[in-house]
């Protein structure tokens, strides 16, 4: 019997993760991470073995405090106090889900796959693993798994690729999973409501007085409490009444300016990009339907390999620097790659 390890977070989609591989004859054991010493945080481990109990699988907590907080929540905060916009989900699949708990599955517990509760299909193609995207479009979440690697998509299973988010609901009903009626999860589980990002920012970094500026003419206009709690394409949150609509276009960190100024000033045709990555080896540039943040509709463009640029055929509105920028098949819309926004162009 093939043994299968699940990331289980005590929620809907992981748990019915959990249930369809025992269904389908796999040895199944959880493993979930404590990511912070907080109540919530335990909560995620206590929910989750409530879960393993129902299904009768073995249940083991991994202690990643020390991994989340340097990889996921530092890397949060320097991004923001650069004056960039973090992705923290995908820094989380790269160094906690994919990086300890996955090495942990294979080598402490001998796992054949490590499987999770996302959205995505993984086909195996003359040797090679590619991400596809989910039967349910609302939910794809190729996005954020651009970091994958070989080695990882070779041991990964998402079970869930050829579900909608309603059929899930309705399986974790008939089976009586305690999470049945859970609702979605937060996008930054670390920031919990009724803490907002913004709280956040503002209790780790304080206030600071700077200035708000007309990027087309230098003019300063306003001013504001500190630079991170805005992010490039903002409009709502700014305050200043002005002859037309106000959008964040650019961040000044050392000087703690934030420039701002029309819709129209907020689109580009090119970006630069940093640690760019790929799924499956990838020699020359391409052609690709290009994504700047998850949910927006991809577009077409070029991808110059050597630069580390991408070149779109129409303006893209809201490039923001920190933010991924991903690379899809135009002919299939399997996942290409990724890499890290460092400016408009």
């Amino acid at each position: 019997m093939k043994k299968a390890i699940v990331a289980m977070s005590g929620g809907l989609d992981s748990s019915v993760t959990a249930l369809l591989l025992q269904k389908s004859g796999y040895e199944v054991i959880g493993i979930t991470g404590l990511m912070l010493g907080t109540p919530a945080a335990e909560a995620v481990c206590v929910n989750a073995k409530a879960v393993a109990d129902k299904l009768g699988i073995e249940h083991h907590v991994v202690n990643v405090v020390s991994e989340f907080s340097m990889e996921v929540v530092s890397y949060f905060e320097k991004t923001y106090s650069a004056g960039k916009t973090p992705n923290p989900c995908i820094q989380c699949n790269k160094f906690i889900k994919w990086g300890r708990l996955f090495d942990i599955s294979m080598a402490k517990f001998g796992a054949d796959i490590f499987a999770t509760g996302h959205y995505a299909e993984i086909r195996c193609i003359d040797g090679v693993y590619k991400l596809y995207p989910a039967k349910d479009e609302k939910k794809d979440q190729l996005y954020f798994l651009y970091r994958l690697e070989q080695k990882v998509l070779a041991k990964t299973m998402f079970p869930l690729y050829n579900y909608r988010k309603t059929e899930i609901r309705k399986i974790a009903e008939e089976y009586d999973l305690p999470p049945k009626s859970a609702k979605e999860s937060q996008d930054i589980c670390f920031i919990q409501k009724p803490c907002t990002t913004k709280k956040y920012l503002l209790d780790k970094f304080g206030t600071a007085e700077g200035t708000f500026v007309e990027k087309s003419t230098g003019k300063i206009i306003g001013k504001h409490n500190g630079f991170y709690q805005y992010t490039i394409g903002q409009r709502k949150g700014i305050g200043i009444a002005y002859p037309y609509p106000l959008y964040v276009l650019d961040i000044d960190a050392e000087k703690n300016i934030v420039y701002l100024g029309r819709e129209e000033e907020n689109y580009s045709q090119s970006l630069s990009l940093k640690n760019v990555t790929f799924s499956y080896p990838v020699e020359d540039n391409f052609r690709a339907l290009i994504k700047v943040r998850y949910n927006m509709e991809a577009k077409q463009g070029f991808v110059d390999i050597a630069e580390q640029k991408v070149y779109f055929d129409e303006p893209v509105n809201s490039i923001t620097p920190g933010q991924a920028c991903v690379f899809y098949s135009p002919a299939d819309g399997h996942l290409i790659g990724g890499g890290e926004i460092m400016k408009a162009l």
